[in-house]
């Protein structure tokens, strides 16, 4: 595939290969949840062809394969130094001009969906996460609250830089995947504004048991980085699925969780802050019954 950026709704598991696991997924998702009630953010995403034509255009393979090619990863200081010079020299490239025009053009279609200076997230989705063997999910970096194309096209550069993060590097190296073999796409997706609410992460299980009766969902205040990053101790709920077909009361418990934080846009700029949670809001369930179930 040729082309620097997609539409999320146009991807599906067929385009792995251009955009990643996380990517593909969301495109899985606008396709097939929205008939059944469920909204999925809508966005765009860069391609590992795009990724390519960056490193090509900038010069970059040859420099980080010979920034590589005799590291050894287990020198903390030999790879911190390494992976830091990796990612100045991509944050000091220029995007290629037809993929810039392409992101201007897509955030400039999400703006007229939504609003000037739309907030989105740019998400890293590396073409090789989620292998049967190895799994690359969450090494990357992503960057939430990013407002206007100048932030959009600077937060992209970030994500692509992040391919080197040291903790990467090293993965890749354990794992005996070549690093020129892994390419990077960022997603970029309109934000929802959870952090004036609350926001959290859902199971189709039991996470510790395997149980496949119940569906777990745990919720905090604020933005959902929170639990993914386990700062919070966040609210726990199980749900009886044959209660939920049945149309019966279907919450079997319910546990209160500490919630000391909470994650939150900044006002008029990119960029998050973590704020203390009000006392009385930690001693409260940040979502009630009839959310629960809805989700579930």
């Amino acid at each position: 595939m040729n082309d620097c950026v997609i539409n999320l709704a146009k991807l599906s598991s067929n385009n792995l290969p251009d955009v990643g696991g996380k990517n593909a997924s969301l495109g899985e998702m606008i396709q097939n949840l929205s008939s059944v009630g469920i909204s999925v953010p809508g966005g765009f995403a860069t391609t590992s062809y795009a990724f390519q034509m960056f490193l090509q255009e900038n010069r970059l393979k040859d420099e980080i394969a010979k920034r590589l090619s005799n590291l050894d990863v287990d020198n903390i200081s030999a790879l911190s130094k390494c992976g830091d010079e990796i990612r100045n020299l991509m944050l000091n490239a220029k995007l290629p001009k037809v993929l810039e025009q392409d992101i201007r053009a897509s955030y400039k279609n999400l703006e007229g969906t939504t609003c000037p200076n739309a907030a989105v997230a740019v998400r890293s989705s590396a073409t090789a996460e989620d292998l049967p063997e190895a799994s690359f999910a969450g090494q990357q970096e992503s960057y939430l609250n990013v407002c206007g194309i100048d932030e959009v096209l600077s937060a992209v550069r970030k994500v692509f830089a992040s391919l080197y993060n040291d903790r990467a590097i090293a993965y890749r190296v354990h794992k005996d995947f070549e690093h020129a073999h892994v390419s990077l796409s960022a997603g970029v997706q309109q934000r929802v504004r959870s952090d004036l609410a609350s926001s959290g992460v859902m199971f189709t299980l039991d996470t510790e048991s395997g149980c496949r009766e119940v569906v777990l969902i745990t919720a905090s205040n604020g933005l959902g980085e929170t639990i993914v990053q386990g700062q919070v101790n966040p609210d726990e709920f199980y749900v009886s699925k044959s209660s939920i077909k049945r149309g019966k009361a279907a919450i079997i418990s319910r546990t209160l969780g500490s919630k000391l934080e909470k994650m939150v846009f900044r006002d008029k700029q990119s960029g998050v802050d973590t704020l203390n949670v009000d006392p009385e809001e930690q001693i409260k369930f940040c979502i009630n019954n009839e959310e629960v179930e809805a989700l579930a």
